[in-house]
């Protein structure tokens, strides 16, 4: 028996979703011909923000998942921690990362999203997108559950310089909470920035655009879970837009990584992450 969150139920499962800060209030764990002591849950982190000027993708927020296997039947995602969580009659404060701030003018990069915290499960805010040379060098995505897409570049009468990819499952968890950003590859004088990584997949790498009149490149793959329910799609990567203004805009509470912005020289800026959620499930009849 607990309360917190927006409850509802699945089958003989009751489900506490958390879209902000607030406690898991546990005021009896079940006992072993019941619920037992062990609860399933998702954590998913804030996504950082796409960076500027042909910014590389945000990068998604953690992911992280657990299963308590032997009460609970629904499918989880491919980065599923089979063995729970174990609890007791206590109060879990919960907190739920916002997504990273899309950057402001003169800034390149995109902004960290923050971390999202259920008792000893963190997942951590995805790495903001490297941003392009607005003036000065393409930039490195950031670290993060996720990482960063490197930044691009767009002018030809400059020294070439390519953006690097955010590393992802940072600081490192098994099952991993996430994957790299993609990098630039070098080649020719105008490159695209990278997509954001992903929960299971890197970002797609920055590639030679002569015109620049298109080459958006993906943000890596997230993770789906019925951990709800229903299937639900957690931690997708944002993608590096190419002309013009982003416009991809990372939904709440999903954790993805928010769009990196087109084309230098016009001031474009990257779009916010989205915010994270914690979901707790667990039999409860």
């Amino acid at each position: 028996s607990a309360t917190g969150g927006t409850v509802t139920t699945s089958g003989n499962d009751r489900i506490h979703t958390f879209t902000g800060d607030g406690n898991f209030v546990v005021s009896q764990v079940g006992n072993t011909a019941g619920s037992g002591t062990k609860v399933s849950y998702l954590v998913v982190a804030g996504g950082g923000s796409g960076g500027a000027d042909v910014g590389g993708g945000g990068g998604a927020g953690g992911f992280r998942e657990g299963k308590d296997a032997c009460k609970s039947s629904y499918t989880v995602s491919p980065l599923n921690a089979p063995a729970g969580h174990t609890i007791s009659a206590q109060t879990y404060p919960i907190t739920v990362g916002g997504g990273g701030a899309a950057p402001v003018n003169p800034q390149p990069n995109g902004n960290g999203g923050s971390n999202s915290v259920f008792s000893t499960i963190t997942s951590t805010g995805g790495g903001g997108g490297g941003g392009g040379p607005a003036p000065g060098t393409a930039k490195d995505g950031g670290n993060g559950g996720s990482g960063g897409g490197g930044g691009g570049w767009t002018n030809p009468t400059r020294s070439p310089c390519i953006g690097n990819y955010g590393d992802g499952n940072t600081p490192p968890v098994s099952p991993p909470q996430g994957a790299n950003g993609g990098v630039v590859n070098p080649g020719g004088s105008q490159w695209t920035g990278a997509g954001g990584g992903g929960a299971t997949a890197v970002g797609v790498d920055g590639t030679n655009e002569p015109t620049l009149t298109s080459g958006t490149k993906a943000g890596g793959a997230g993770a789906t879970t019925h951990i709800t329910g229903s299937p639900v799609t957690y931690s997708a990567g944002g993608n590096d837009q190419t002309p013009g203004p982003s416009t991809t805009t990372a939904p709440a509470n999903l954790g993805g990584g928010g769009g990196g912005a087109g084309n230098f020289p016009t001031p474009n800026r990257g779009n916010a992450g989205g915010k994270g959620v914690v979901i707790i499930r667990y039999r409860f009849q």
